[in-house]
């Protein structure tokens, strides 16, 4: 355990930004399975929906660094693949 007063400080904002970021992870994957879970269900109005939200979640990870930028734009393509996909 630190002893430096700043040194204290740093310790209680990284377990704060660290849970803020297992949240907009954990909502990350959830919004996925829900989009993909659309897609299986073959509603295209439901996919479209679930799509956009998706696609906002990955580039809000990214531009926060929770996530790489290549593997934002890889996984929104995929995305847009699946989508178009459907019959």
């Amino acid at each position: 355990m630190p002893n430096i007063k700043s040194a204290k400080k740093r310790v209680k904002v990284i377990n704060a930004k660290t849970l803020q970021n297992k949240m907009i992870k954990s909502r990350l994957r959830t919004t996925v399975k829900k989009y993909l879970a659309a897609v299986e269900s073959g509603n295209k109005e439901e996919a479209m929906a679930a799509y956009k939200v998706a696609v906002k979640r990955v580039d809000q990870a990214a531009s926060r660094g929770l996530i790489h930028k290549n593997t934002a734009a890889h996984r929104k393509s995929r995305f847009t693949k699946l989508f178009n996909a459907m019959k």
